[in-house]
Parts: C-alpha cells; sequence; structure tokens
C-alpha cells in the first residue's frame, strides 16, 4: 500500500511535469540550458530565502508564542518576494543573452522571449515542487498509517495535487511575468506577485484541504488562461490543436519579438 501511495502521489505531483519536459523540452539541448539555469535561480532565491530566515530567528530568538507565527509568515512573504525578485533577475539575464545571440549569429534565428518564459517558468516549478515534496512522498513509504491520530488520511494526497498546482502556476506565472517585463506591464507584474503570496498563504490553512486545494485551483485555471492567450494563444487556435490540426501551435515554432 506504501508503494502504490509512493508511485500515485509522484505521478500525481510529477508526471505533468515531466510530460512537459519530455515533449517540449528534452528534444532542444538549448532549452534544456535554460531550464536549469532556471531551476539554479529558484535554488538561489532559497539560499538567501533560508539567509533571511535564519538571520530573522536568531534576532527574535526561539520563543513560542505570537512571534512565531508572525516570523512564519514574515517568512512566506520573503520567500515570495525573493522568488519574484530572481525571476525579474533571470528574465534580465535571458534578454541579455538573446540579444548576444542575435548579435553573434544575427543568420540564425533566436528562441523567442515567449518560450524561454515557458522554459524557466518549468525550471522554477520542477525545482520548487521537488524540494516542497520530496520529504513528504518519502514518508509515504512508511513505517506508519495516516490519520490514526485524527488527522485527515488524505494527506499525502492533497500534498501531491498542491505541488502539481504549484509547479502548473509557476510555469503560468513565468509567461505572464516575462510578457508584463516585454511589455512594461506593472500590473501584470503585480498580479503574479499578488496571487503567488496568495497561493503561498493558502498552505497555512492546512487542515482545511477543501478549501486550500479549491482556491489554489481555481487560481490556477485563471493564471492559465491569461497566460494561454498571452503566450499567442485563441479560441481558434486552441480548437486546431485539440482537433490535432495546428501543427504550428504555440511555443513550439515561435518567432522572436
Amino acid at each position: 500500500m506504501t508503494a502504490a501511495m509512493f508511485l500515485g502521489c509522484a505521478c500525481i505531483a510529477f508526471g505533468p511535469a515531466l510530460a512537459l519536459y519530455i515533449f517540449t523540452i528534452a528534444t532542444e539541448p538549448l532549452r534544456i540550458i535554460f531550464l536549469i539555469v532556471g531551476a539554479f535561480f529558484w535554488l538561489l532565491s532559497l539560499l538567501l530565502s533560508s539567509l533571511v530566515w535564519f538571520v530573522a530567528r536568531i534576532i527574535t530568538g526561539d520563543n513560542d508564542g505570537p512571534i512565531q507565527k508572525y516570523l512564519l509568515i514574515f517568512g512566506v512573504l520573503g520567500s515570495v518576494l525573493i522568488q519574484e525578485m530572481f525571476r525579474f533577475a533571470y528574465y534580465g539575464l535571458l534578454k541579455k543573452a538573446n540579444e548576444g545571440l542575435k548579435s553573434i549569429n544575427p543568420d540564425e534565428e533566436a528562441p523567442s522571449m515567449r518560450l524561454l518564459a515557458y522554459v524557466s517558468g518549468l525550471g522554477f516549478g520542477i525545482m520548487s515542487g521537488v524540494f516542497s515534496f520530496v520529504n513528504t512522498l518519502s514518508d509515504s513509504l512508511g513505517p506508519g498509517t495516516v490519520g490514526i491520530h485524527g488527522d485527515s488520511p488524505h494527506f499525502f494526497l492533497n500534498s501531491a495535487f498542491m505541488t502539481l498546482v504549484i509547479i502548473l502556476l509557476h510555469v503560468f506565472w513565468g509567461i505572464v511575468f516575462f510578457d508584463g517585463c516585454e511589455r512594461r506591464n506593472r500590473y501584470a507584474l503585480l498580479v503574479v506577485l499578488l496571487t503567488h503570496l496568495l497561493v503561498s498563504a493558502l498552505t497555512f490553512i492546512t487542515p482545511h484541504y477543501g478549501i486550500s486545494l479549491l482556491s489554489a485551483y481555481m487560481i490556477m485555471v485563471f493564471m492559465g488562461v491569461w497566460a494561454f492567450f498571452v503566450a499567442g494563444g485563441s479560441c481558434r487556435s486552441l480548437k486546431l490543436c485539440l482537433l490535432c490540426q495546428d501543427k504550428d501551435f504555440l511555443l513550439f515554432n515561435q518567432h522572436s519579438r
């Protein structure tokens, strides 16, 4: 039973991300490089967040009570802000790299920022999902019985579905964020930041899995629709894609802009 739980939760959390990697990235070496660099940038944001948390714990001490509660809220807020700062830094790096590729070899078409936004977002999401869920996933192998003391027996499943939504949201956030930077649309950047904060805050009501998961998936659908149209999608292209009649759909053959 524990092995089935482990495999099921792993497939739920990382299956879609693995499929996206295999079908859209694995065949292009340059995309793999950008994905790895994006994951590395997320790791850098985690390192900086950990340092901030460590300093804050030293300043406030290890006393229990309201201080620790506010410290946890501060940690989540700071972590989200740092992640978005590193997303912006990665955008700047990709922008410079794209311009450099064009100047070195003007005859060869450089990757579009839409494609790079998707790849970097997937890198952020995969690394975020791995660090947030790998320890929980290892515990699903046992020993022990979830819910024996009155807790929810669906803890591992809920954690897997929350990890999935976080991974996909990072992809959508990356697309919308990069488009906002390209168009200098501050409202788009603000929406990405606020929705990221909101989804992170939903983890504070973990015992109420129905509320947190439903809210997170509603935000994911909203950001997914936004990212779809930002990436150049339309109702017509979606219809052609579903009917397998569109050979040049969205991210596969994007032209530089």
